[in-house]
């Protein structure tokens, strides 16, 4: 009887360990789930921001169609692979499109006109907000990634991870350089400059030196 009991008391902790340690693998991938959606939403609002940018410079850059063609197609790509789901495809990607954003802007600046034009302030500030909150849910979605992932290693868990269909998840790795939206700075040329006109010398001046300005 006593032997029963005791198999009985084993099976009821090892039920109530792998239950335990499922619920916290079940509760660590569904954060890291809640953190990737924070970063599609970013990702998507920045995707939208870009082509009412592209549009507003091209009003005024006509001359730069290359410029103009890289931005729409390191786009299209960043959402096709946003489309994959994977971090190791989206990343990549989303560097190219920083890339050309930053040859955007830098093409922005030979026209000064457009700091006169609202709607490039706005789209360029909306765009640098995006930026900060999607690298906030960079750090997030990473830091529950690697919280995930070493539960999956951990013993007990690492025993029931795999048959219960838990895997580990890819990071979302950025060059965080090319994540900063540049500021255009339109400055202005210096002026030259100006030219004072000086009277006659006086009688009190000195007649051997020149007349002061």
């Amino acid at each position: 009887m006593a032997v029963v009991i005791i198999v009985v008391i084993v099976v009821v902790v090892v039920l109530g360990g792998g239950v335990l340690a499922f619920n916290g693998l079940v509760r660590r991938r569904n954060r890291t789930q809640e953190a990737w959606s924070e970063i599609d939403v970013e990702l998507k609002r920045r995707h939208d921001l870009i082509p009412n940018l592209v549009e507003t410079v091209k009003g005024y850059a006509t001359h730069e169609q290359g410029t103009f063609e890289a931005v729409t197609a390191a786009r299209a790509g960043a959402i096709n692979a946003g489309a994959t789901g994977d971090p190791a495809k989206i990343a990549p990607a989303e560097n190219m499109l920083s890339q050309s954003l930053r040859s955007l802007f830098a093409v922005a600046e030979n026209y000064p006109q457009l700091r006169a034009v609202e709607s490039f302030l706005q789209l360029q500030e909306q765009l640098t907000s995006t930026e900060d909150k999607l690298e906030y849910a960079r750090r997030f979605y990473n830091t529950s990634a690697r919280d995930f992932n070493i539960s999956l290693q951990t013993f007990p868990r690492s025993l029931i991870a795999s048959p219960f269909g838990f895997h580990a998840v890819g990071f979302f790795q950025t060059d965080e350089a090319e994540r900063a939206v540049p500021e255009v700075s339109f400055a202005n040329p210096a002026a030259p400059p100006a030219t004072t006109v000086s009277g006659p010398p006086s009688a009190t001046d000195s007649p051997s030196g020149p007349p002061t300005a």
